[in-house]
């Protein structure tokens, strides 16, 4: 492994946020591509935190600048495969959220009306449509639900494997199993990026390490408000009682969400009590509660084996919004702190973080608004629709 001396740009994070900004920097070409290094500490690319989420992408959120990534990032991944040449399994079989009180139905019919005014079809449907649409499911308590049939699921390692594979074709250094061990400051501008194999000068990082990239920062003297915080999730053997058009279900009052899964379900519940930390081992105990909730909500489920099971880690920030641009370091940008949600924003977010670097602003969508700097200044933007 050959790891160059010098590059214009050094990407930290191999995940979807690292692999599409390596891909629109290319495909730019104002930056040499050969200039352009993008490392993973993990063996494989993608199989840090993009690898373990539940692979969904969706239109409904309560902040309209969430709302606008995703009007920016789903159209792109339906053009996936004619542009990059990789079928990433996009599988619109729509989220249906359903609300169990009266706050949720508040929340929901304004998230509707917001995202309704932002060209997006959200419905608002009554319990009674929600407990027609899910015949499956124990819904009694259901006071409202929200349903947008674009929204589903996507394969991420796919979606990694296509980005890896186009930018390599253009010319990006592409490395896994290389870790990031230091970074080297002149004055307040980037100067080189130590690694486990060896040091690279460079001019600009972007630190797009997920759940790690508050470690990232830190090498750099940059607090970044990213906690790392354990989600996980089991699937399940084949249930034929399911159908193919079965929605993404989640009871949103308790975390708890559906979809299928291959010929059985994929199943998550969020631990409300998880502290935060790197730790990616099963929750044994806690999967045990999530099994209860899953078979009172579906009682088919109690059928069913458990066919695998794993951990991942979301990258939480103060207000469950990405941070995107500059620090207080010359030639560090970041992309990171999605908050269990960078999976559906990733096509747009490499776009955005090649149009920062190269022409000085974000045009495709405004994210100004979302930089580190709003911490300090009080500016956060409360994002409702994490599970």
């Amino acid at each position: 492994m050959n790891l160059p001396n010098t590059a214009e740009i050094v990407i930290i994070g191999g995940g979807v946020m690292g692999a599409s900004a390596a891909y629109h920097l290319a495909q730019r070409g104002l930056i040499k591509a050969q200039n352009i290094v993008l490392l993973e500490k993990e063996n494989f690319f993608g199989q840090g935190a993009t690898g373990r989420c539940a692979g969904g992408v969706r239109y409904q959120f309560s902040t309209e600048i969430n709302v606008k990534l995703s009007l920016a990032s789903l159209p792109m991944i339906e053009r996936f495969k004619d542009e990059i040449g990789q079928d990433v399994s996009y599988k619109q079989c729509g989220y249906l959220l359903v609300a169990t009180n009266e706050k949720e139905v508040n929340v929901f019919k304004h998230n509707v009306s917001m995202q309704n005014g932002l060209g997006v079809p959200t419905q608002l449907l009554s319990g009674d449509e929600v407990r027609a649409r899910l015949p499956l499911m124990k819904f009694d308590d259901a006071l409202a639900g929200t349903f947008n049939q674009k929204d589903g699921t996507v394969d991420p390692n796919s979606v990694v494997a296509g980005y890896i594979s186009a930018a390599q074709k253009m010319g990006v250094q592409v490395f896994s199993g290389v870790e990031v061990i230091g970074i080297s400051l002149k004055g307040d501008h980037v100067e080189e990026v130590q690694t486990s194999i060896g040091a690279i000068k460079t001019r600009m990082i972007l630190n797009a390490a997920g759940p790690w990239a508050g470690r990232i920062g830190d090498m750099a003297g940059i607090k970044l408000p990213i906690t790392p915080l354990r989600r996980q999730m089991f699937t399940t053997s084949p249930l034929k009682e399911v159908p193919d058009d079965f929605p993404f279900v989640i009871d949103f009052a308790r975390s708890l969400y559906f979809h299928r899964e291959g010929e059985g379900l994929l199943i998550g519940m969020s631990n409300q009590n998880e502290k935060p930390g790197f730790d990616q081992s099963v929750d044994e105990d806690f999967e045990l509660v999530n099994l209860d909730a899953a078979i009172e909500r579906m009682p088919l489920v109690e059928k069913a084996q458990r066919a695998s099971h794993w951990a991942g880690l979301y990258e939480v920030t103060p207000d469950a919004h990405p941070i995107y641009g500059e620090t207080g370091v010359n030639g560090f940008y970041v992309c990171a702190g999605f908050s269990g949600h960078g999976f559906m924003h990733w096509p747009i977010s490499g776009k955005l973080m090649a149009e920062k670097i190269l022409d000085g602003k974000f045009s495709s969508v405004d994210v100004s608004m979302l930089d580190l700097k709003r911490f300090k200044e009080g500016r956060l933007i409360q994002e409702y629709n994490v599970v």
